[in-house]
């Protein structure tokens, strides 16, 4: 078991942010989170990352259980996590390549220096996401597609076991979000892939791989299980409260308004 939480609650300042939280993602499983703002997205996250412990409840993170142990350095080192709101954390005149290296040590800035063995992997993983090209230019200075490129390469660089991708798709335009669709894609078919958990409120975003999916509403579990099943159109119309349609085409999903008597009538 990768992940497994059973009845876990999170109140803070006396606000119940997650309610009876129970997920289990085994090995080998590639998983969508799927809710809407304020849904409670990265409450979760930053339970999964040690940032919050919860209020009650059990968690238990690669072999990990909370509250056994001190963990939160050793479970950091094992997971991969890709945020936006990282990319605002490093040292403007940090360049890509001192970006990518830095995961290896789990650090934000390059506080050591990395063997021949570190370099090599991370020249490779630049290769891999197609980032090498601007290896030498500072981070700042890239695109946000090339950002968040630069930001997944660095959180492989440690082997994690665990990769997260929170909304990584922020702010791309059509071209670069499939362009890091496609990586996203080629890294979850690498015989050493880790288990993936891609965040979102897109469904046009989901890829084959993620077969399993969990739809977060207002703090609580609303459904999980197969993707094909709670990406559908009477799940979602029920998930939104409003009446929607799901398409699948090239094995990925399209969502659109379904239109009703009363819409009609209003035309």
């Amino acid at each position: 078991m990768v992940i497994q939480l059973e009845n876990v609650s999170l109140i803070r300042n006396g606000k119940a942010i997650l309610q009876d939280i129970n997920w289990q993602i085994e090995k080998g499983e590639h998983w969508v989170l799927f809710g809407l703002n304020g849904s409670g997205k990265t409450a979760i996250l930053n339970l999964l990352n040690a940032y919050f412990f919860p209020s009650k409840g059990k968690i238990t993170v690669l072999d990990l259980e909370f509250g056994k142990t001190y963990l939160a350095e050793k479970l950091r080192k094992q997971i991969g996590f890709v945020s936006s709101s990282l990319q605002e954390k490093f040292h403007p005149d940090d360049n890509a390549f001192e970006v990518v290296l830095s995961g290896e040590y789990a650090s934000i800035g390059l506080y050591e220096t990395p063997n021949d063995d570190v370099r090599e992997r991370a020249i490779a993983l630049l290769e891999e996401l197609g980032c090498i090209e601007y290896a030498n230019r500072n981070y700042n200075t890239l695109s946000q597609g090339e950002k968040q490129r630069v930001l997944i390469a660095r959180a492989l660089m440690a082997n994690p076991a665990l990769l997260i991708l929170d909304e990584p798709t922020n702010g791309l335009d059509f071209i670069a979000r499939e362009q890091l669709l496609e990586s996203v894609e080629r890294i979850s078919k690498n015989p050493d892939a880790p288990t993936l958990i891609y965040v979102t409120h897109h469904v046009e975003e989901i890829l084959p791989v993620f077969s399993k999916t969990l739809l977060l509403k207002k703090g609580q579990v609303f459904a999980c299980g197969e993707t094909r099943d709670m990406i559908a159109s009477d799940k979602l119309t029920e998930y939104f409260n409003l009446p929607v349609n799901v398409h699948w085409e090239n094995e990925r999903p399209l969502l659109s308004k379904r239109l009703t008597k009363e819409t009609v009538n209003l035309k």
